[in-house]
């Protein structure tokens, strides 16, 4: 349930597919690379999409405006997002430089305004503050999820999970399934995600596939901070709004 993009390919590069590998995570989940005035067209006339800058410059134009959002580093700047309903065409291009794009799409038959979700409107908290000798405090920022779009069947957000510290924690599992995609502050960073019984190690450009009803913990080794997506798939009439902790952690909470 954990992999890596060892081969990255200018366009779109697949990592789960709705109908296809991964399918329990009911969400196709795309790395696009695009070289210097490369461009990328997307259109699905079924599935929502969302359009996350990792890094780079790029202009997206839609059936009805055209957007810039530029990102040097992930780790300490807050992303650019666009979210837009089926029947609605981006055309992604990089200007000035290459440019890392995460794009993920469900199936949905809502039909929303598309909406660009700027730095200025993400959150950022720190959990695990204060507790456990600051053994699992990280950054948590939330892009859009059930309260600011419960028209949306996704929720999607990013951690910055500080080096030689916990994520995920207190162990916790929810019955809706999430994918994460991962990148390291140096190439060779690495880290431990606990899936469940299983144990994986996580590399730079790796991606976890996760059911729901398992218990997801990660750790990044020391020296290399550690950053991730997090996406979750809502159930139907059962949106994602709350984390289940596994009870035999508990007192770590008393």
């Amino acid at each position: 349930m954990l992999d890596t993009l060892t081969n990255i390919n200018p366009g779109l590069n697949t990592f789960t597919e709705e109908n296809g590998k991964y399918a329990f995570t009911r969400m196709d989940s795309e790395f696009l690379l695009l070289t210097t005035g490369q461009e990328e067209t997307l259109f699905s006339s079924e599935k929502e999409t969302a359009i996350l800058l990792l890094t780079g410059n790029v202009s997206i134009q839609t059936d009805t405006d055209n957007y810039t959002a530029s990102r040097s580093c992930l780790f300490s700047e807050k992303p650019y997002c666009l979210h837009i309903p089926r029947n609605t065409k981006a055309i992604i291009k990089s200007i000035k430089q290459d440019s890392e794009i995460l794009i993920f799409k469900t199936t949905n038959k809502e039909v929303f305004t598309e909406k660009f979700y700027t730095p200025e409107m993400v959150t950022e908290n720190y959990f695990g503050e204060g507790v456990w000798d600051e053994t699992a405090k990280r950054l948590v920022r939330d892009i859009f999820n059930y309260e600011n779009a419960s028209y949306s069947n996704l929720v999607i957000g990013e951690i910055i999970n500080n080096a030689g510290r916990w994520s995920s924690y207190t162990p916790h599992w929810h019955r809706q399934p999430e994918v994460y995609f991962y990148k390291f502050s140096k190439p060779q960073g690495f880290g431990v995600s606990i899936i469940g019984d299983n144990a994986y190690v996580i590399k730079d450009n790796s991606f976890a596939s996760i059911p729901g009803g398992l218990c997801h913990p990660q750790v990044s080794a020391p020296g290399y901070t550690m950053y991730y997506t997090w996406v979750i798939r809502h159930l139907e009439n059962d949106p994602w709004n709350e984390r289940i902790p596994d009870p035999s952690h508990n007192w770590l909470n008393e």
